[in-house]
């Protein structure tokens, strides 16, 4: 075992991480669960997601048989939902073409949708005891500070001197010790600001550390200007007895919230009103802006100005499965992106219901 691994699982095993929700098991549906969820998304986050997502769906059999629709809405509010229609077609495929078993390899891992080279090499050596190098940002961190490589780690060349190195690290025995402690150390100690370097048990021969470059290492992405983008939504809100109904339209499965509700768009430049006959043949003298939202993407910034538009009886309107009318009752159960819902949370009155 080389040095660097030997200090690393020494060091896990006395200050690493133990009690997260998804360790203490070797259950690949809940280690690879927590590691979809992982992606782009900090543990403090990501827990409570976790532990509610296993309430409704607590083993792979009952993800797979579940609607879309149910697992956007346990998923909503986490973000980057391409993820959560993956893990649903997965976990279809598991059960479809592997009898309910995950694959044991991390070649075979990564055939799965939404499982990449690093989340398969997670996912064999926690469960399986393969021995396989895991890269994801914290240990893309450890890595270009620990061995001082310079550049943007995102680019190919640099990317792929990462891989090598941490091929070579790999310890030949204690995978999972290992695995957890590089994890550990990126998240805890070797931090992206204000690295704790003073208790780093790999400081004496970090690159970083001894050449003062901390804060320079990893190079960030290049800079680009952030784009900004408007957007305008309809908020057409009908009664149907004593309870508000405000229509809400299901994306396209691919793309920016794709599967998930949201409120109908309108086209640049053209009026809410125009749009509510363009769209659903509806007429309308009067529509109210509400209080714009703004949401920030990983490329751009979206600013959505929603556009209330009131309407006295729910309108006879063509049948469309993309379409639902919503009250307070059944809003929760609709997956939506979080802007959408905090838009939908803020103005209270909207789905109110009279006595």
């Amino acid at each position: 075992m080389s040095k660097f691994a030997d200090t690393l699982v020494s060091w896990q095993r006395q200050h690493g991480r133990h009690d997260l929700p998804w360790q203490q098991t070797r259950d690949p549906y809940r280690v690879w669960l927590s590691e979809i969820m992982l992606q782009q998304t900090q543990v403090d986050t990501v827990i409570p997601y976790y532990n509610r997502f296993l309430q409704h769906f607590p083993d792979i059999a009952s993800l797979a048989a579940a609607p879309q629709d149910a697992v956007l809405a346990q998923w909503s509010g986490l973000g980057y939902y391409a993820r959560a229609r993956n893990l649903h077609k997965a976990a279809q495929i598991v059960m479809a073409e592997h009898g309910g078993r995950f694959p044991q390899t991390a070649a075979g891992l990564v055939e799965l949708p939404g499982i990449g080279r690093s989340t398969a090499a997670a996912i064999a050596s926690f469960c399986f005891g393969e021995r396989a190098a895991i890269l994801d940002g914290n240990v893309k961190r450890v890595l270009c500070r620990h061995r001082g490589v310079d550049g943007f780690p995102g680019e190919r060349a640099v990317e792929t001197h990462l891989w090598a190195l941490a091929e070579a690290l790999l310890p030949a025995e204690g995978i999972d010790t290992y695995t957890q402690a590089l994890m550990d150390l990126g998240a805890t100690l070797c931090t992206r600001s204000r690295p704790t370097c003073a208790i780093c048990p790999v400081a004496a021969d970090c690159v970083a550390r001894e050449t003062g470059r901390q804060a320079e290492l990893p190079a960030a992405r290049p800079r680009k200007p952030v784009p900004q983008r408007a957007l305008d939504v309809l908020v057409l809100r009908a009664r149907r007895g004593n309870a508000s109904r405000v229509l809400m339209e299901r994306r396209p499965a691919s793309g920016i919230w794709g599967g998930l509700y949201s409120l109908p768009e309108c086209q640049e430049g053209e009026s809410p009103l125009a749009c509510a006959q363009r769209r659903f043949g509806i007429t309308a003298t009067e529509a109210e802006a509400l209080p714009p939202v703004r949401h920030s993407f990983t490329h751009f910034t979206l600013t959505l100005t929603p556009w209330l538009v009131e309407l006295p009886t729910l309108p006879r309107m063509a049948s469309d499965d993309n379409l639902y009318w919503a009250d307070a009752d059944t809003l929760p159960s609709l997956g939506l992106p979080a802007p959408i819902r905090r838009l939908l949370a803020d103005v209270p009155a909207l789905l109110e219901t009279q006595e």
